[in-house]
């Protein structure tokens, strides 16, 4: 009697289920189980590599994910210590320039006189002496005097035209002149020792006077004056007079 295909897969199942053989029922269940365990790896692969091969699977995520990795911070030691590249070295100054020494100055000194040379003006004293006062109208002596004041012996002209003698009041105006009415002439020349002086005395006749004596001579009116005199470019100091 033929055997129905329902009964047929009963009967298949039922010989899966209870293993029959010569051998223990447990080995045929070990040699079951290894064969699953292998099925069950098999598909496992095959579920991985379609997941792979799907667009949005685990590989694109694994590729957004390693371009939205943070940047590496920068380690602590490059943060406190900047890199040999970025520090500039200084650009070495430029020598001052040294400025030459001034050459010390020497002081030049005048040549020392030579002795029987001329008498220059440097070598020359002159002085006025006269009374401190004189009444109006009298006729004091005034006397010019030259002194050689170097240390060597000189020449000078002491002619009587380089000669003067003046009267100033107290504002300067010149009031007589011992050239104006009798001017003089005649050299003189003469070689003066260091120290000596020499003496060229001179009457006031009390007037005044102008050069070349051409305006009226009066009697000054009372006060104080000056003289002052001179060898030709060589000048005295002031002399007071008082006339009263």
């Amino acid at each position: 009697m033929p055997v129905r295909t329902g009964e047929r897969a009963a009967v298949t199942v039922r010989r899966v289920l209870h293993p029959v053989g010569p051998l223990p029922a447990r080995v045929y269940w070990r040699r079951r189980l290894v064969v699953l365990t292998a099925l069950l790896a098999v598909l496992g692969g095959v579920v991985v590599g379609v997941a792979v091969l799907l667009p949005g699977g685990s590989g694109a995520d694994a590729g957004t994910t390693d371009e939205a990795a943070p940047p590496v911070p920068t380690p602590a030691l490059e943060q406190v210590v900047p890199s040999l590249m970025a520090v500039r070295t200084p650009a070495p100054l430029a020598p001052e320039p040294v400025e030459p020494e001034a050459a010390p100055v020497v002081a030049e000194t005048a040549p020392a006189p030579e002795p029987g040379g001329p008498c220059t003006d440097e070598m020359l004293g002159v002085e006025v002496r006269a009374p401190a006062a004189a009444a109006l109208g009298s006729k004091p002596t005034l006397d010019l005097v030259v002194t050689n004041v170097s240390t060597v012996p000189c020449v000078r002209d002491l002619d009587k035209k380089l000669q003067e003698l003046i009267l100033v009041d107290a504002a300067g105006a010149r009031v007589w002149g011992s050239n104006d009415c009798f001017p003089e002439e005649g050299a003189d020349v003469r070689t003066l020792v260091p120290g000596e002086a020499v003496a060229f005395p001179v009457i006031w006749g009390g007037l005044t006077s102008e050069p070349d004596c051409l305006a009226e001579r009066v009697v000054p009116p009372a006060g104080t004056y000056a003289v002052r005199g001179r060898l030709d470019t060589k000048s005295s100091a002031d002399v007071p007079l008082t006339l009263g």
